[in-house]
C-alpha cells in the first residue's frame, strides 16, 4: 500500500512538474555578462515564465541551432554585435516576428528589416583619446585617423574582431571598397603597436602612454568609470571621448540583440522574454553593463550621459554586417592582423 502510494506521488508530482515546465523560455547566449542572469530573474518575477539559459560561444551556438534543425529547444538567441546576427539569420535560423511593441521600441536602423532580430542594446563604437596628448580638436572622422598626423599614434584591436568588421562595414557602404581599402592602409601604417587585446586593453595602452587614441566601444570605458577599483577609474579619467563623423553620417553604433529561433518550441513565451528586454529590461542595460538603451523611453547611465549627445549613423545594422566579408578581405589585404 505504501509503495502504491508512493508511485501515485511520483506520478502526480512530475504531471506537476510538465504542467509547470510548459511555461519556460530557452535562451542560447553568447553575451559573456554573468549579470545578466538579472534580466532573466527579473523576466520571471514579473511573468512566472522560467529563463533556462545555455551560455556559449556564439559560432558553437549557432551550430548548435543548425545541427539540432526542428529538435531544437532553443527558443531565442541572444548575442553581441549585428554581424552575428546576420550570419544566423543567413543561415535560416531565425524567424520573422513583428509586434506593436518591439516596433516602437527598437528604432528601424537597429532591427533587421523583416523582423528577424532586434537590437536590445546599443554601443558607441568611439575615439578615446589621451587628454594629456591628443587634442580633440584635431579629431573628426574615422577616415582622418589614416591621415599622417596620427602616425605611430593609433591603437586598435584585431582586423579579424566582429566590431571593426562591422565598423569597416559601415565605412564600406559610406565610402566604397577602394577608399576604404586606402583607409585602412592608412590606418595600418599608423599603429602604435600591432593590434592585441580587447577594447579595455586599447584604453589602458592609451593611459599609459602606448598610443593617444584608441577606438573602443562607450561600454568598455564606462564600466572603468563606475568601478570600485581606483586604478581602474584613473584610467578611465586619462581619456577623453570623441564621437566621429559628427558633420557627416554619425558615429557607428552596433547592438546586442536577439531572435526568434526558427523552430522555438516556446514562440509565445520567447516574444515575451525579446518585448522585456527592449522595455522594462532596458534599465538594466543602461545601469548595470553601461550599454546604450535602444528604446528612446530610457535614459543612458549618468557615466554615459557625461561623454554627451552625439549624431548616431542611421545606416541599418543588417546592412553593414552584410559587408563584413568584405571588410575582412579588405584588412586583411592591408594588413590589418
Amino acid at each position: 500500500m505504501m509503495l502504491r502510494s508512493l508511485s501515485l506521488l511520483t506520478i502526480l508530482a512530475a504531471s506537476l512538474s510538465t504542467v509547470h515546465a510548459q511555461e519556460v523560455v530557452n535562451v542560447y547566449n553568447s553575451r559573456h555578462y554573468g549579470t545578466d542572469q538579472q534580466l532573466y530573474d527579473a523576466f520571471t518575477e514579473a511573468t512566472g515564465i522560467e529563463v533556462n539559459v545555455v551560455e556559449g560561444n556564439h559560432d558553437e551556438l549557432i551550430q548548435r541551432l543548425a545541427q539540432e534543425g526542428e529538435n531544437t529547444p532553443a527558443d531565442l538567441l541572444i548575442t553581441v554585435d549585428a554581424g552575428r546576427l546576420a550570419f544566423a539569420a543567413e543561415q535560416d535560423l531565425l524567424q520573422a516576428v513583428e509586434t506593436e511593441t518591439l516596433l516602437e521600441a527598437v528604432p528601424e536602423n537597429l532591427r533587421h528589416p523583416d523582423g528577424l532580430w532586434y537590437g536590445i542594446s546599443a554601443r558607441a563604437r568611439v575615439i578615446v583619446y589621451s587628454k594629456e596628448r591628443a587634442d580633440p580638436a584635431n579629431l573628426s572622422t574615422y577616415e582622418a585617423l589614416a591621415d599622417p598626423e596620427w602616425e605611430g599614434r593609433v591603437l586598435v584591436r584585431s582586423g579579424n574582431n566582429i566590431y571593426n568588421l562591422s565598423l569597416v562595414g559601415s565605412i564600406i557602404e559610406a565610402v566604397g571598397p577602394e577608399a576604404t581599402e586606402q583607409w585602412a592602409e592608412g590606418m595600418v601604417n599608423n599603429f602604435a603597436r600591432p593590434p592585441e587585446g580587447g577594447d579595455t586593453d586599447q584604453i589602458r595602452a592609451v593611459a599609459a602612454g602606448q598610443g593617444d587614441v584608441a577606438i573602443v566601444n562607450t561600454y568598455y570605458l564606462g564600466r572603468l568609470l563606475s568601478s570600485d577599483d581606483p586604478e581602474d577609474v584613473a584610467v578611465g579619467e586619462a581619456v577623453g571621448v570623441f564621437f566621429p563623423n559628427q558633420d557627416g553620417r554619425g558615429a557607428h553604433v552596433n547592438i546586442s540583440g536577439a531572435g526568434i529561433t526558427q523552430y522555438a518550441p516556446n514562440r509565445e513565451n520567447a516574444i515575451k522574454l525579446l518585448e522585456y528586454l527592449v522595455t522594462d529590461g532596458q534599465r538594466y542595460f543602461a545601469d548595470v553593463n553601461h550599454e546604450y538603451p535602444v528604446n528612446s523611453e530610457v535614459e543612458p547611465h549618468p557615466v554615459l550621459q557625461t561623454f554627451g549627445d552625439f549624431k548616431q549613423d542611421t545606416l541599418n545594422a543588417a546592412t553593414y554586417a552584410g559587408n563584413s566579408v568584405e571588410a575582412a578581405k579588405i584588412m586583411d589585404r592591408a594588413g590589418w592582423q
